[in-house]
């Protein structure tokens, strides 16, 4: 089988170049019975193959309606297609799978916020630190302002809600000015007076 490119040049060396058969299976490097075939052929028209069928094509409608009802697995849906009565293999579901799962787009929601109008804060650990003869987890407090993204950060051996106000007390010290709310980040606050350890 010949493209288009090919059979273009075959008419144009034989019928207005004026080429023998042999000559144009010469000059394009082609099999005179090749070009014997397509010099009388008016119009190109490439052999469609039609589509083999495949074992799976009686089961396409069932994965696309498994991929819509939850995103399962190419592995799964293979083993679900199996008890069911599909004698392929994997690879060609795990293909086909790739080819019809719906994209998943991120799920986020986009915040923005005017100037002082709220910061976030919460508490994070980072590793222990030696007090005296013992060790004690270090924390530190963080605080950052949504609009500008300036940070505070306080570092702390103690999660106390004493050390939680004062440690907002500074911040709001540093930044000269406090937001008009405060987003606390999945923050559960100890008992009062006793400290996390």
């Amino acid at each position: 089988m010949i493209d288009y490119e090919t059979y273009c040049k075959i008419k144009d060396h034989h019928d207005r170049q004026q080429l023998t058969i042999a000559q144009t299976a010469r000059a394009l490097a082609l099999d005179a019975d090749t070009v014997a075939k397509w010099v009388g052929v008016a119009q190109f028209h490439a052999r469609q193959s039609p589509p083999r069928s495949s074992r799976l094509d009686p089961f396409k409608a069932r994965i696309v309606r498994l991929l819509e009802s939850h995103p399962y697995s190419a592995q799964q849906i293979f083993q679900r297609l199996r008890e069911e009565g599909f004698t392929g293999g994997y690879t060609i579901v795990k293909t086909y799978v790739r080819k019809v799962r719906p994209v998943r787009r991120p799920a986020f929601l986009k915040l923005s916020f005017a100037p002082g109008e709220c910061a976030q804060v919460d508490w994070g650990e980072y590793g222990s630190i030696a007090v005296g003869s013992t060790r004690r987890r270090l924390s530190f407090f963080v605080m950052v302002l949504c609009y500008s993204r300036l940070m505070y950060v306080e570092f702390t051996v103690s999660q106390t809600m004493e050390h939680f106000l004062a440690a907002h007390e500074h911040a709001f010290t540093a930044f000269r000015g406090c937001p008009a709310r405060l987003m606390i980040d999945n923050f559960r606050f100890p008992d009062p007076g006793r400290e996390c350890r």
